[in-house]
């Protein structure tokens, strides 16, 4: 048997996404097959599309199939899975896109134990599938600046996902918030936490300062500001930088290159995420559907920018 997904064959723009075909996956012994019913359209998505993680995925086979967060059923156990999770289970799981179970655009994937949480109650596929990633960059960025309760805290990228998220978990631990917006999306930052929204841009960290004279304790670079972010920053202070950027920092400041990549199998880290959702604390908010064969026109909106919610593969009509 065969199964259905979206994958390409060498690195390009968008429109290197096509519909492929793949052997039906079987579960080994710890692993769950999921029949997938929404993929979430990320910007590492993006960078695996265009050839920015190609050592990763230099011994794998083509097709590769992108994505690594998802939504689905459970419809086949390998031996010795946790009786947490059985047949018919509505679940979320993060993968790898490079492993050899390949990545979340598929319309069946075999997926670790580890990685497979339920699904937050009362959230459609289309929002669950938009939970985990962000969620858990967001979470590990907070942990590593350990700021404590009444330091202040800013966010680059706010107004995207790991953004928004970062926003609503510095709320619950007490962090005021200095978030950057583009024209139009004040309000709805506001709403989400933020205690004070600047202009985004090259000139963030000199807004900052004129609030914060002495320069904020942490800042969560989801814009990657990289170098021009420092000045926003206290001497002794920490950026946590999700593109990767390490650095040469000054004053004292050290940078935390965060990755979700090696807490997939976190299950704990993935069920607090997925439980903080279930109470409200972490917004799904979705800004489009698109088809699965359309995943070409969905890079293309995640590109263009200015999203007020995340976008979505609707895999159950590939099948």
């Amino acid at each position: 048997m065969t199964i259905h997904a979206i994958g390409f064959d060498h690195y390009g723009d968008p429109d290197v996404l096509h519909r492929v075909e793949l052997p039906e996956p079987v579960p080994a012994r710890g692993q769950v097959r999921i029949s997938v019913t929404a993929a979430g359209v990320n910007p590492t998505d993006a960078t695996v599309r265009s050839g920015g993680r190609a050592a990763q995925y230099a011994e794998q086979p083509v097709p590769h199939i992108p994505g690594m967060d998802l939504a689905g059923t459970i419809d086949a156990l390998g031996d010795g899975v946790e009786s947490r999770l059985q047949l018919g289970d509505a679940v979320v799981a993060l993968v790898l896109p490079f492993a050899e179970t390949r990545g979340a655009y598929t319309t069946s994937i075999v997926v670790d134990q580890r990685s497979v949480v339920h699904a937050p109650a009362g959230a459609t596929p289309a929002e669950s599938a938009t939970l985990l990633l962000n969620a858990v960059t967001a979470t590990l960025a907070l942990d590593a600046l350990s700021l404590g309760a009444g330091d202040v805290l800013a966010v680059t990228g706010a107004p995207g996902a790991v953004g928004t998220d970062t926003i609503a978990l510095a709320r619950r631990r007490g962090l005021t918030v200095v978030a950057d917006s583009r024209a139009g999306s004040e309000d709805r930052l506001r709403a989400r936490g933020a205690d004070l929204v600047l202009p985004r841009g090259e000139t963030f960290a000199d807004r900052v300062r004129e609030h914060y004279p002495d320069g904020v304790q942490g800042l969560v670079d989801a814009a990657a500001l990289n170098e021009s972010a420092l000045a926003a920053v206290a001497d002794g202070g920490a950026i946590a930088s999700l593109k990767g950027w390490s650095g040469p920092t000054a004053r004292g400041i050290r940078v935390e290159a965060i990755s979700s990549f090696g807490v997939v199998t976190d299950t704990a880290l993935l069920r607090q995420v997925r439980d903080q959702a279930e109470a409200g604390i972490l917004p799904l908010p979705v800004a489009q559907v698109f088809a699965a064969h359309d995943a070409p026109r969905a890079h293309r909106r995640l590109a263009a920018g200015g999203l007020d919610g995340r976008l979505v593969l609707d895999m159950a009509g590939l099948r």
